[in-house]
């Protein structure tokens, strides 16, 4: 089969990816899979319709391949596929915190290799995703990519020398909100509300925000500003929150998740 999509790795995110371009109106036969685990391959040819095969032969006569495996397993990936990529064979990245330049190296001269940081929303087609192209990647290899990335979220350009900051907003980012929604229902809890309505009253809350804010197009401070009344609960709720310095605890956060993802790169 000639002119498919081989996802290399179906863990989290590469199921994701396939099953969002399934439901992006892909037709089955233009996907591949490739997992190591024989049982993996199963499941999901049952669950999906698409052909699952070993790394190897996945990659044969793909348009594209997308890599999304752990970092540390590139360097025994990349041999088992290099001399099953074509030239013409535009190659993803997915691998957190690896270079361009790493996986072009362990591929024959000439494969243009995009990088890729998605995040978890993926999974519910609303994921946020950065890419950035390596030395022989076009524009034309850039729309592919956004096209492809598009069936799970929105999709970024952004030059390489950012990703580690990417990693650290978008990438990482569903971990910090999901740690203030943690807070905010134990918060809820100890004022008396039982679990579950706490829950509700959280989730909700940062979904409805998170909707406002986009479809709105306005500044978070000016939205915030509309909450809090002069001398009101959410002006109260705010000065604890500065007296403690939560927005420079935060930047402080995503600087160390920047230098993280550049010390895993290197």
């Amino acid at each position: 089969m000639s002119g498919h999509v081989a996802i290399i790795g179906t863990g989290v995110m590469g199921e994701t990816l396939l099953a969002g371009l399934l439901r992006g109106g892909w037709d089955a036969e233009q996907i591949v899979g490739a997992d190591r685990r024989g049982a993996r391959r199963d499941e999901l040819e049952r669950r999906y319709g698409v052909r699952m095969e070993t790394n190897a032969d996945a990659v044969v006569g793909a348009d594209v391949v997308v890599l999304v495996v752990k970092p540390q397993d590139l360097p025994e990936l990349l041999p088992e596929i290099r001399e099953h990529v074509e030239a013409s064979t535009l190659v993803m990245s997915l691998c957190a915190g690896v270079a361009t330049g790493k996986v072009e190296s362990g591929l024959a001269e000439g494969v243009p290799v995009i990088r890729v940081m998605p995040n978890t929303p993926a999974q519910v087609s609303e994921g946020m995703a950065a890419i950035s192209g390596g030395v022989h990647a076009t524009t034309e290899h850039l729309e592919k990519a956004t096209q492809i990335m598009s069936a799970v979220g929105k999709v970024v350009t952004v030059p390489e020398k950012y990703q580690d900051a990417v990693t650290a907003i978008s990438g990482s980012g569903p971990a910090y909100l999901f740690f203030v929604v943690e807070a905010m229902i134990d918060a809820g809890v100890m004022l008396g509300l039982p679990r579950d309505i706490s829950t509700v009253l959280v989730n909700q809350t940062m979904f409805g925000s998170a909707k406002l804010l986009v479809e709105s197009g306005e500044h978070p401070t000016v939205l915030r500003e509309r909450v809090t009344s002069p001398g009101g609960t959410s002006a109260a709720a705010q000065r604890q929150l500065e007296e403690r310095s939560v927005k420079a605890a935060f930047m402080t956060a995503m600087e160390a998740a920047r230098d993280r993802s550049a010390e895993m790169g290197r």
